[in-house]
């Protein structure tokens, strides 16, 4: 089973917000960075179950938002002076 434990990196090392319990040195970890640009929802007020619902009204159109033709939309400001300057 894993264990995930929430620190940060600083200088080169990563350093735990707690010690983990169960588990001896030398044990192999993997660590991923969140996208600079994530969003923490506890910080806007939603919690877990929040979360599930909203994940599972936005699953309705998902496939349809990571189509390719809906890539316009992630420079929306851009590609729209695009078209205005025809």
């Amino acid at each position: 089973m894993s264990t995930t434990i929430q620190g940060v990196y600083r200088q080169g090392k990563i350093e735990l917000s707690t010690t983990p319990h169960d588990v001896s040195d030398d044990t192999p970890v993997v660590v991923t960075f969140p996208e600079a640009n994530s969003k923490n929802l506890r910080d806007r007020g939603i919690d877990k179950a929040q979360a599930a619902v909203l994940r599972e009204c936005f699953a309705t159109f998902a496939e349809d938002w990571e189509s390719p033709e809906m890539d316009v939309y992630d420079n929306y400001d851009e590609e729209l002076s695009k078209l205005q300057t025809r």
